[in-house]
Formats: structure tokens, C-alpha cells, sequence
């Protein structure tokens, strides 16, 4: 790198090095632009003379989310990304306080009710929050009664899958 700003340095140009850009910051960008008028994408396929459905349930969807709480608000983020690799985000701003594990089980939330609209039958969800990821494994408990509602709303929307596995990502 050094070599490269000493080059550039020769035309005036000067190099600045890209910093790490945090999960919850681009949550909260995503939820600052949410659409106002949105509505959710049809999946439903009319075309009768259809011959062929490839079979794409040897591999899994998954999900990604994320949430952000502070002083200025509330934001949720998700994306599902389909066998193929087609990507479908979604943004919400939360009008109401909350806790930074409640964001998260928001985020969470919003992302399986998602996969649930599209009729999505094995699922793999990722996401940065341990207290989250760990407490749906039920490997840690959930002791906190504001968390305990929310992940009983995480658990109702479970049975919807034949087969979901969380993993925490850093």
C-alpha cells in the first residue's frame, strides 16, 4: 500500500484506505430508505403450459439479519437469498423503544415471516447477535421477560419449516 500512495503522490492523488463497515450500520442506512408505498413481490406463477419445475431443495435458502437501535430510532434489516442466488432485502423502521436483543429478534422476525410468504421449506439463518442466535439453538436460556415473548413469536413461526438451523456469524 505504502508503495502505491507514494506513486499516487506523484499526480496529487491521495489514497485513503477503506474502513470495516459494521452490520448495524448498514441496518440502519437500509431502514432509513425504507419505501413508504411498498408492496411485497407476487411469487404466484399462472403460466399452465409450464413443463418443468426444476427442483431446487437440495439446497437451502437462507436468511441474514440484522438490527440497530440508538438514540435516533429503530431499524431491522433481512435478506433471503434463494437456492439460485436471487437476493430479496428488507427494511423496517421500528417506531417503538426497544432494546438492542430486541431489534435483533425483530430482525429475525421479519426475515422468517418473509420466508414463510414465499413457502420456504429448509432455511438457514444467519445472524451477529449470540444472545439471539444461541437462545433460538437453545443452548442458552432466556431469561429476560421482555426477550421471552419474542423468541415464543420465533418459535410459533418454526413450525412453518421442515428444516431451519441457526448460525452465529462475527
Amino acid at each position: 500500500m505504502a508503495r502505491w500512495q507514494i506513486l499516487l503522490s506523484e499526480f496529487d492523488i491521495v489514497y485513503v484506505s477503506q474502513k470495516a463497515i459494521k452490520g448495524s450500520a448498514i441496518a440502519k442506512f437500509l431502514a432509513s430508505r425504507a419505501l413508504e408505498d411498498y408492496e411485497p413481490l407476487n411469487f404466484d406463477f399462472p403460466n399452465e403450459e409450464l413443463m418443468c419445475v426444476a427442483a431446487t431443495e437440495d439446497y437451502p435458502w437462507k436468511l441474514s439479519f440484522d438490527g440497530a437501535s440508538n438514540a435516533v430510532g429503530n431499524g431491522i434489516g433481512a435478506v433471503l437469498v434463494s437456492p439460485n442466488g436471487d437476493y430479496y432485502p428488507f427494511t423496517c423502521k421500528l417506531d417503538f423503544d426497544c432494546t438492542n436483543n430486541m431489534v435483533e429478534y425483530e430482525a429475525c422476525i421479519m426475515g422468517l415471516r418473509a420466508a414463510i410468504e414465499r413457502r420456504v421449506r429448509t432455511f438457514e439463518v444467519y445472524g451477529d447477535s449470540a444472545l439471539v442466535i444461541y437462545q433460538l439453538k437453545s443452548e442458552w436460556e432466556t431469561r429476560d421477560p421482555k426477550l421471552n415473548n419474542h423468541r415464543k413469536v420465533v418459535l410459533v413461526l418454526l413450525e412453518e419449516f421442515d428444516d431451519i438451523t441457526f448460525n452465529y456469524i462475527t
